[in-house]
């Protein structure tokens, strides 16, 4: 596997301790509320909530700002573009529902190891065995979404940085070109693994040793 790994950051506040499949199901509901919110003060709530999130998880703010940084550069144009269409009481309610919610799921990345809620879904979705659904699957597929959020802001940054060692710091193609290639290279490297587990073959054992012999 890549070097590249999660947001995951390890500490001993309760909401690290809390379970991850009760933290998985918070953030679903939470999600579902933010987005039927459809009002400023609504969504004002929700952010406040989540700033006590954050202080309870008592995350270094150096390391919450990295997480977001890129998010609110991308805001900022959203919210331009939404002011400039719809006026600036829409924009606002757009952009504060897009950083309450993604602020939402970064909470849940930082403070939850990906191994945690993979066990939690498939303990959650046994039931759904008779039904032929494996829970192993589901659990994995999870597992590589929320992975996949970690991968591509580590990327992100890596590229950020090597663009700014070579002084290319407003060159597009700069970041752009090496970010899509460690993007591929990383989904690579994670189609192996998985081929190497068997995931997707009734009989892992062909795709073990296909990946065994193109690593040789």
């Amino acid at each position: 596997m890549s070097h590249v790994i999660g947001l995951y950051q390890p500490g001993r506040s309760p909401l690290h301790r809390l379970p991850a499949g009760w933290k998985f199901l918070a953030l679903l509901v939470f999600a579902v509320l933010i987005v039927v919110f459809d009002r400023l003060w609504q969504l004002g709530v929700g952010a406040v909530v989540l700033g006590v999130g954050f202080a309870v998880a008592r995350l270094r703010p150096a390391v919450v700002l990295r997480t977001m940084r890129t998010v609110l550069v991308l805001l900022a144009v959203v919210f331009a573009l939404q002011w400039w269409l719809l006026g600036v009481a829409s924009a606002a309610v757009v952009c504060l529902r897009l950083l309450v919610a993604i602020g939402a799921a970064n909470l849940f990345t930082l403070t939850t190891r990906v191994d945690d809620l993979v066990a939690a879904i498939e303990r959650a979705a046994s039931p759904l065995r008779r039904f032929g659904l494996r829970p192993e699957t589901l659990g994995l597929l999870v597992g590589l979404t929320v992975q996949a959020v970690g991968a591509l802001s580590v990327i992100a940054r890596q590229t950020r940085e090597a663009q700014r060692a070579r002084d290319a710091g407003r060159s597009v193609a700069a970041f752009t070109v090496p970010f899509l290639i460690r993007t591929l290279r990383h989904a690579d490297e994670l189609g192996e693994a998985l081929a190497a587990r068997g995931v997707g073959d009734e009989d892992g054992s062909d795709a073990a040793r296909l990946s065994e012999e193109r690593r040789r």
